[in-house]
């Protein structure tokens, strides 16, 4: 689903096809550092506590390790590095503020806290989407790019209800195409 919300909301940018997969692939992994996350951080359903925050940050890292070094993926690893740092320089892993931000993981942020927030997780309730919409509002200028969050709003919450029903049609029929279709190697 992320994925979906970060391409759909990068289009607003004229960006080119090129630039869509990349927002594409750095929404499908954004998480992978979590793979060297222990599960009972991870899975834990009640609040983390300093330590175990401090080992969530470190996922970003873990993760742009993991594919940095994979030819097709080179791009979209600054959304997976950068996709935690907040406009005000108050976000991880290094405290980037700003435009110092790459603009796909400015983007890619405002679409994984729509994700976040309207889905379940161990510790919490999904809330609705018009509270997330609100939320992301509330955050721009400080968690949020403004510019992004504009174009974010400019959209009609049942806009992005729609994606999230349609999400799991897409991840079984729709991205597989797109995989193979954009991604083999050409000869």
């Amino acid at each position: 689903r992320v994925a979906l919300y970060a391409v759909e909301l990068a289009k607003q940018f004229n960006v080119s096809e090129d630039q869509l997969k990349l927002v594409f692939w750095g929404g499908i992994l954004h998480d992978i550092g979590k793979i060297g996350i222990p599960d009972e951080i991870l899975l834990k359903p009640s609040e983390l506590d300093r330590e175990e925050w401090n080992e969530i940050k470190k996922h970003p890292k873990i993760g742009y390790e993991i594919v940095k070094d994979i030819n097709f993926l080179k791009n979209a690893s600054a959304v997976i590095l950068y996709h935690h740092e907040w406009w005000n320089g108050k976000g991880y892993p290094y405290g980037r503020k700003g435009e110092k931000i790459p603009i796909f993981a400015r983007i890619f942020s405002v679409a994984d806290a729509l994700d976040s927030m309207t889905s379940k997780r161990p510790y919490r309730d999904a809330i609705s989407f018009r509270d997330a919409h609100t939320e992301i509002i509330r955050c721009s200028e400080t968690q949020f790019d403004p510019t992004v969050v504009t174009v974010f709003s400019s959209f009609p919450i049942r806009f992005w209800e729609r994606i999230k029903r349609s999400a799991p049609f897409k991840v079984r029929y729709g991205i597989p195409h797109l995989i193979m279709k954009t991604y083999t190697p050409k000869k």
